[in-house]
């Protein structure tokens, strides 16, 4: 392999670099090496040695489409080789890529079993290769995957790795709707208008509220000076008020944001010397997990929601903050290393804490924390921040379920302006359907039309649930948003269309095959399908706009079927059994 030029080297891992050849890859490792083949087109490598470790290999760069990691940086281009690297740690990222090239095909999908790595990938240039590795500390496996199967399995294999022999439970509720406070208050919270909005958000099919900043503060004005007292100032008589909630029959989670210790808490004077790194725009500092003094006191904080005062479960955010670039060196009150110790002992610790109070206790996490090293603290995570921006928060969101194993994955929260058309608040949920969606909009202010649709899509949400967030996905052309995506599970098929593009029917023994029209066009085609179903159309407030039965062979499109689905509409196909005779009618 040539030199290639980098200007984000890393430090040289230890020894001298060997060359060695496992399942048809050219290998480049620093270390004392075994390797195995996992199964066809799958290799895993391990490595170990005193210092740094690495293994690179390079594969043709022939047909490929996009490089995909679960990062929020988008999949439309490939990165070159001599681009910065990824550094992956137990609070950022996740330690997983993959080439996919033409039909979806994972072209080279690789993962490391330990949280810290640096991770480089792309382009090079030379000779239109593209060249992978993966570096760390003592020691790492890494597997490869060249199968060329649909990159979605690939990485399904990737999180089954992960999660090997353990068993990490899930509470349901975790995979139920929910409502934000913080885009429809941001820090405008009270008692009664939490309870106004959990009353709304019941009748509408919202079975959790999670309160968000401004409970623990009186003032408006943003930033985090008052994070570290966490007492409920917004909130007075706080179990009363959840426990008004709960009897409603919602789910309440409380907003904390983990690291930071405000400058007008009272806790300032015993913290600030037990800065990780300040963030003075912010009025405050990212405290040092690797202190018991911090973790207990975080710990204490944060488990009163539960203990004390009855909550369901906790919102932790900015958990990535602990990853400081040049971290202090641990004073002597220090009982760890790493700063990625510290985190794993704060979030175990707080773990215990809530669950030993409450079993069904959640905790909610946010990308870009969504690392496999964190499915023990975390029973869903959020596409981190995109109001608005639909196609981001589909993007988020699948990226997310591709590697979340056990997690739920919520999507970000959703919001529009008043004069939204239904049409376009039932797109806003399509374009999440395979996540469990969070709203933030005042409930009370909302048009009929805008109910219904919320109401429809969220029934919608709630009795495919199992189909759409933990059936098989199989989403298409990352490079392109994933302009159609499909979900498979129990004889059930649901489709969800964001773009003007055919809808294959043939895939599978389906009974039943939901397609959600997320585009504008209502036109849509029906492709490979046999023998004949029962159609039924609804439009984006659920309305039944026609029903009858269709012969998946004929229709107004050779060689498949055309049926006008609304913006926002959903169609559902019962298959009735073997292929109509000719002329039979299409729905639509």
């Amino acid at each position: 392999m040539e030199e290639i030029w980098e200007p984000h080297a890393p430090a040289a891992a230890s020894g001298r670099p060997q060359k060695l050849s496992a399942d048809g890859l050219d290998l480049l490792v620093t270390g004392e090496v075994t390797r195995s083949a996992a199964a066809d087109g799958i290799v895993e490598i391990t490595v170990s040695g005193p210092g740094d470790v690495r293994v690179e290999w390079r594969v043709p760069c022939v047909d490929a489409t996009a490089f995909w990691t679960p990062d929020t940086r988008g999949h439309t281009w490939l990165p070159t080789a001599w681009a910065a690297p990824r550094q992956v740690s137990l609070a950022r990222g996740a330690p997983v890529a993959a080439l996919i090239g033409t039909g979806d095909a994972g072209l080279c999908v690789f993962a490391a079993d330990r949280a810290e790595v640096l991770a480089g990938a792309g382009v090079v240039e030379e000779s239109g290769e593209f060249r992978c590795w993966m570096q760390a500390a003592g020691h790492v496996t890494v597997r490869v995957d060249t199968s060329g199967r649909h990159f979605a399995s690939c990485l399904a294999g990737v999180a089954d790795w992960w999660l090997g022999d353990r068993t990490i439970s899930v509470p349901a509720a975790a995979r139920r709707p929910a409502y934000s406070t913080w885009y429809a208050m941001h820090q405008d919270v009270s008692p009664a208008a939490v309870e106004a909005q959990a009353a709304l958000g019941k009748e509408l099919g919202l079975d959790t509220i999670i309160v968000d900043d401004g409970w623990m503060t009186a003032d408006r004005t943003r930033g985090y000076g008052h994070c570290g007292d966490w007492e409920p100032v917004s909130l007075p008589d706080t179990a009363a008020h959840v426990r008004r909630v709960n009897e409603l029959g919602v789910a309440y989670l409380l907003w904390y944001a983990l690291p930071f210790v405000g400058r007008e808490s009272s806790v300032w004077e015993k913290f600030q010397d037990y800065a990780l790194t300040r963030v003075d725009h912010l009025h405050a500092i990212v405290v040092d997990p690797r202190y018991p003094v911090v973790r207990e006191h975080l710990a204490d904080r944060l488990a009163r929601a539960v203990e004390e005062w009855g909550m369901d479960g906790l919102k932790i955010d900015f958990v990535d903050w602990f990853v400081a670039p040049d971290p202090p060196a641990p004073g002597p009150e220090a009982d760890c290393t790493t700063v990625s110790e510290g985190v794993e002992r704060l979030l175990g610790r707080i773990h215990e804490r809530i669950t030993s109070a409450d079993p069904e206790a959640m905790v909610e996490h946010r990308q870009p924390y969504v690392g496999p090293g964190l499915w023990p603290y975390a029973s869903m995570v959020r596409a981190t921040d995109c109001p608005l921006s639909t196609v981001e928060n589909r993007q988020r969101t699948v990226d997310v379920r591709l590697v979340a194993g056990p997690v739920a994955v919520h999507s970000d929260m959703l919001m529009w302006h008043p004069a939204e058309p239904a049409e376009r608040v039932a797109c806003q949920l399509i374009d999440v359907l395979f996540a469990v969606p969070q709203i933030s909009v005042d409930l009370a202010a909302q048009t009929p039309g805008q109910r219904e649709a919320l109401a429809f899509w969220l029934g919608v949400i709630r009795d495919r649930a199992d189909v759409l967030q933990l059936g098989a996905l199989r989403p298409s052309r990352p490079d392109l948003g994933y302009p159609v995506i499909t979900a498979d599970g129990g004889g059930t098929v649901v489709v969800a269309r964001y773009a003007p593009l055919p809808v294959a029917v043939d895939g599978g023994q389906w009974r039943e095959l939901l397609v959600a029209n997320g585009d504008a066009d209502p036109e849509v085609r029906l492709t490979g399908g046999e023998g004949t179903a029962e159609a039924e159309v609804r439009d984006a407030r659920g309305r039944l706009v026609r029903q009858g039965r269709i012969d998946l062979e004929a229709g107004d499109v050779p060689g498949g079927s055309t049926v006008a689905v609304p913006r926002g509409g959903l169609l559902t196909l019962t298959r009735t059994g073997a292929p109509a005779a000719a002329g039979t009618a299409a729905a639509g």
